[in-house]
């Protein structure tokens, strides 16, 4: 089957640009579903280009994906409560995305995806950065995965908690978040529900502590299996550009927004595509069918036997 548009990799395990689409176009079914595939096997598209994309197209192309969710905490429209305007600048430094982080994990049900589209980009900065944490939990060790297998996380909107003062009308306001938004246990190890494949589901910014161990134990455990999204080789950069579109997997994917741009402006619109309660693997562990060990400062696995020599090896 031939294909609408091209897909260029941006890095080893993570991220592709979409070449020859203007989403601002209605996508015929065909089109849409070689997308979704491609989304799902990259998990961060970037469009480049879209300067004729409005943000009711946005959103539309959105939904095309799934329901759109509205963000409890963060600054939206009036008119348009899905889009979440994130407007920086010297008279409103960015705050909050500058740590490695999943979307909304606070969530029962996190949401699926985000769509990210720029408006006003620095001259210099503001790059985001992704890691994807399929190839996370790939580049672990066996013992490592059967250790955390089955382990499950509690998470909180704690970022939004010192936006709370103790006056009685914000504390009746954060009981009623509270209520609507209670600790939800998340599997540490997520089944992803369309690739099937396996991701660390722990995030420094939502994350609490894990189920059945010490403080001081699940501190450790959470704090190693948050540096795996600070590994290069799991992650891709992508530096922006006026009316581009960024679209990742929620659901696999961590990023970062760098804030190396102030007190230069920068502005963007984001919509959100709501998402499903989080499966973790079932049964006992096995290893995962089909994963690829990723290289771990070993050397890397023979194929077919063979491997490259070393100077040192060498008679």
């Amino acid at each position: 089957m031939s294909s609408a548009f091209q897909v260029r990799r941006l890095s080893g395990n993570i991220g592709a640009e979409i070449l020859g689409l203007d989403l601002s176009r209605p996508l015929d079914d065909a089109v849409q579903t070689q997308l979704r595939q491609a989304w799902v096997t990259h998990q961060v598209l970037v469009f480049r280009n879209q300067a004729a994309l409005t943000l009711e197209q946005q959103m539309a192309f959105g939904q095309r994906f799934g329901p759109l969710s509205i963000h409890p905490f963060s600054p939206n429209l009036d008119d348009k409560r899905e889009v979440i305007v994130l407007d920086y600048s010297a008279d409103n430094p960015p705050a909050l995305t500058d740590q490695w982080h999943a979307d909304e994990t606070f969530r029962i049900n996190p949401p699926m995806a985000t769509l990210l589209r720029s408006r006003v980009v620095p001259e210099h900065g503001g790059d985001t950065l992704f890691a994807s944490m399929t190839a996370a939990y790939t580049g672990l060790s066996e013992r490592m995965k059967r250790y955390i297998h089955g382990m499950v996380a509690q998470h909180d909107f704690k970022p939004w908690r010192p936006l709370f003062s103790s006056s009685e009308k914000h504390q009746a306001k954060l009981r009623e978040l509270e209520r609507q938004y209670p600790n939800p246990w998340h599997p540490v190890v997520r089944v992803h529900p369309e690739s099937g494949r396996r991701l660390i589901n722990v995030n420094a910014q939502f994350t609490l502590r894990i189920k059945d161990l010490k403080p001081d134990e699940s501190d450790m455990v959470l704090q190693y299996l948050y540096r795996q999204a600070t590994v290069p080789e799991y992650q891709c950069r992508v530096r922006w550009e006026p009316d581009m579109l960024v679209m990742w997997d929620n659901r696999a994917v961590q990023h970062y927004a760098a804030h190396d741009y102030y007190p230069q402006r920068r502005t963007m619109e984001r919509v959100t595509i709501t998402g499903t309660e989080p499966v973790g693997v079932a049964g006992d562990y096995a290893p995962e069918e089909g994963a690829t060990r990723l290289p771990d400062g070993k050397g890397f696995k023979p194929v077919d036997g063979k491997r490259p020599i070393r100077e040192f090896e060498r008679s």
